[in-house]
């Protein structure tokens, strides 16, 4: 095992058996959930005990940072998605794409829980929906946008504990901030590599260089013509991701001492300027 997955590859059971236990608490209180997954790894970013924590919801997926995800693979997850039972959109929360589609679909969803309110006299009770997601997802930036810049706080709930907070968000919908945080699991290596490649893991805590060999690999096998397209580089397919990597320092000039080539501060660069979105719309894992 190398240093990078040493450093990364954890799980918190303590934290997850609280955060487990407050989220069963609370499920009683809500009509649905929301969860935000990252458009670039669906899989990797959700945790896998989500499914058995939440049963029994009904529950819209966001695939959020959409704008960065390849386009054809988030249209396979979102049908994968509806495969599984899930609604999925497409969304970008901090330009707010796709949210529009948010609050109408959450009263299609809970169409027969408005009937049966509405029977029982309840017209225009409020239509309550747990918001869960690993840190990194875009939970605040979600709850933000849809709350707007009030974040107008609803009043407390009886038998509510105080980390639960209620955001009203109009259309007679309010939103349950998760109490306590869900985490990934790194059970295989591959998950804490993809969380690393978008930034979900601090640099500070990893070695770029092993990282960005990692990352040159996966889209040396995926989208090779991005690397060309970006860095100019081509019949590099005999090359292992290592050489990948020298060949794109030397192409930017980045040498240090004796015009070897400075793979180090390279690796930094691809890294950020996947992050930024420059090597175009990427998504690292398919349905």
């Amino acid at each position: 095992m190398n240093d990078f997955q040493k450093q990364t590859v954890q799980w918190f059971p303590g934290h997850m058996a609280k955060t487990r236990r407050q989220i069963k608490e609370s499920l009683k209180l809500v009509d649905a959930v929301t969860e935000l997954l990252d458009a670039r790894i669906p899989m990797s970013s959700r945790n896998p005990e989500i499914d058995e924590i939440v049963s029994g919801k009904p529950r819209i997926i966001l695939l959020n940072k959409c704008d960065v995800a390849d386009d054809n693979a988030t249209r396979k997850w979102i049908e994968y998605f509806k495969s599984q039972g899930a609604y999925a959109i497409p969304v970008d929360c901090r330009s707010g794409k796709g949210l529009n589609a948010y609050r109408p679909l959450i009263r299609e969803v809970l169409a027969e829980k408005i009937q049966a309110n509405n029977e029982k006299g309840m017209v225009g009770k409020s239509l309550r929906v747990m918001v869960v997601g690993i840190p990194n997802t875009g939970k605040s930036s979600f709850i933000n946008r849809m709350a707007g810049k009030n974040r107008a706080k609803v009043a407390d709930r009886p038998g509510v504990t105080r980390q639960n907070q209620w955001f009203a968000i109009g259309n007679g919908i309010e939103l349950l901030d998760t109490p306590g945080v869900l985490w990934p699991k790194f059970e295989d290596p591959a998950v804490g590599d993809k969380l690393a490649f978008i930034g979900s893991v601090k640099d500070a805590v990893i070695d770029c260089e092993s990282l960005c060999v990692r990352f040159l690999d996966v889209m040396k096998n995926n989208y090779p013509e991005r690397l060309t397209e970006r860095y100019k580089i081509t019949d590099f397919e005999e090359l292992d991701p290592y050489e990948v990597l020298e060949l794109i320092a030397q192409k930017r000039g980045m040498k240090i001492r004796g015009g070897e080539a400075d793979t180090e501060r390279a690796a930094l660069t691809i890294l950020d300027e996947y992050r930024a979105g420059k090597l175009g719309k990427i998504t690292m894992e398919l349905p």
